[in-house]
């Protein structure tokens, strides 16, 4: 199996991801991107290539990341290190800093026992299939090993969070002045500066999630544990919730009645204000195959395109900058603001959601009325042969739903990438046609393709 996924290199801490696999990959990175234009040019001004690291506060992230720092030091790279911060963060960090890479340590969203490590390239953005291949190749080929005084440094960042939360303060249209927001930090990353960004841009705060132990992380809050979240903002009598993940680069909201505003709903929200602002390029907005049918139907009435790309924020990503374009994400809450940041950041989504608010004077519930979440039903089909999807008795089957729905649902069918299963999705107008047409489909999926 390669060893980086879909968003670095992720597994069990001291199981898969262990000091060993962090210290080698981190030599084997420099390798990589430790001799480029950049790093050549330091060296001709005798100063050695330099790398931001950051982590989230999972307990393992002590050892992996005093592991990284030791593989880049003893490769002649000085290392910044920047302590607990959010991955854009890191991101930002590595773009402003003028440094040659970056490594987070953090499995974001996932339970304390696991842990990851993401290298973001040169400018703070993500490394592309190709980088990640080589960075693999070079484990098992020469190390650096430089000795005297060309050896890295290991150094404290001791300004990063504040210069990050001078840039998220910078990037506000408006100020939060009279609005009360609950934020659920997921007792990750997030815990000390998001508070603190909310409260500087003038918004009354209440905090939970925000007690990291090491090994609270994601533990019953953030993003994917919203009903402490809802229950607060209920129980404090305040306008909004913002959620974050464990490293903190998505956001979720909920309304003043504790309803959930999901990804879909925030990029509804802010497109809509970007296009008003000018801002939106080209009135279009970025998102993957998994967004509900309402976004589209929303953008659609206000004359913005929705570019539809792959699932997962990379391919987001990929697309965005190929377009120059200036928004995209996931409903999942990976909101990407390219004119301020190079990958997801819950912060910037959360502050600029708020500063709608703040702007227009509207309630969220007010602005997420933009547009109508259509009921959306999913069934993993198991124990099937993927690469057969586009079966003809599959497709005929797809086509009888898709002109049954008309215009007012919609059908996705995607293969697994590592499992024999096919996930159906059918949106409706109602969830009841949802769930028939899914199931149907889902029929016909295990009859034609069943192993």
């Amino acid at each position: 199996m390669p060893l980086f996924g879909t968003d670095g290199v992720r597994g069990l801490a001291n199981g898969v991801l262990t000091a060993d696999l962090a210290l080698s990959l981190a030599q084997a990175t420099a390798v990589v991107l430790g001799q480029g234009r950049s790093a050549e040019a330091r060296r001709a001004q005798g100063r050695r290539a330099a790398v931001v690291i950051g982590r989230d506060p999972r307990i393992s992230g002590e050892f992996l990341s005093a592991a990284v720092s030791a593989g880049l030091a003893s490769s002649g790279i000085d290392v910044y290190d920047a302590g607990v911060i959010p991955t854009p963060g890191l991101a930002f960090l590595v773009a402003d800093r003028d440094a040659d890479f970056g490594v987070m340590v953090s499995a974001s969203h996932n339970a304390a026992p696991d842990n990851g490590i993401k290298i973001f390239a040169r400018g703070g953005v993500k490394l592309p299939d190709v980088v990640e291949q080589r960075i693999e190749a070079a484990l098992d080929g020469p190390k650096l090993q430089p000795t005297g005084g060309a050896v890295g440094r290991i150094r404290v960042f001791a300004d990063a969070e504040d210069r990050y939360v001078v840039h998220l303060l910078q990037s506000l249209p408006h100020r939060l002045d009279g609005l009360h927001v609950v934020l659920d930090c997921a007792h990750g990353a997030a815990a000390g500066v998001s508070p603190e960004t909310f409260r500087d841009a003038g918004a009354r705060v209440t905090v939970i999630g925000a007690d990291p132990d090491g090994l609270n992380i994601n533990d019953g809050v953030g993003s994917t544990h919203l009903e402490q979240l809802s229950a607060a903002v209920v129980r404090a009598g305040a306008d909004i919730g913002i959620a974050h993940d464990g490293d903190a680069d998505r956001c979720l909201a909920v309304d003043a009645q504790g309803r959930v505003v999901d990804g879909d709903q925030i990029m509804a929200i802010l497109a809509a204000s970007m296009q008003e602002r000018g801002v939106l390029k080209d009135d279009t907005l970025v998102a993957t195959v998994m967004s509900n049918l309402g976004l589209h139907l929303a953008m659609r009435e206000r004359g913005i395109t929705v570019l539809q790309t792959a699932v997962g924020d990379r391919y987001v990503l990929e697309a965005m900058n190929e377009g120059g374009y200036s928004l995209g994400g996931e409903q999942s809450g990976h909101v990407i603001m390219s004119e301020f940041a190079t990958t997801g950041d819950g912060l910037l989504t959360g502050l600029h959601l708020v500063a709608e608010m703040a702007r227009t004077g509207k309630t969220l519930a007010e602005l997420a009325s933009i547009m109508t979440l259509y009921p959306q039903v999913m069934i993993n089909v198991k124990n099937v042969d993927r690469e057969r999807v586009a079966d003809e008795g599959v497709q005929d089957a797809v086509r009888e739903v898709e002109a049954e729905l008309g215009d007012t649902g919609r059908v996705l069918l995607r293969a697994s990438g590592t499992e024999p299963l096919v996930r159906v999705m059918v949106e409706a107008a109602d969830e009841a046609t949802a769930q028939r047409c899914a199931e149907r489909l889902a029929d016909v999926v295990r009859e034609r393709i069943g192993l």
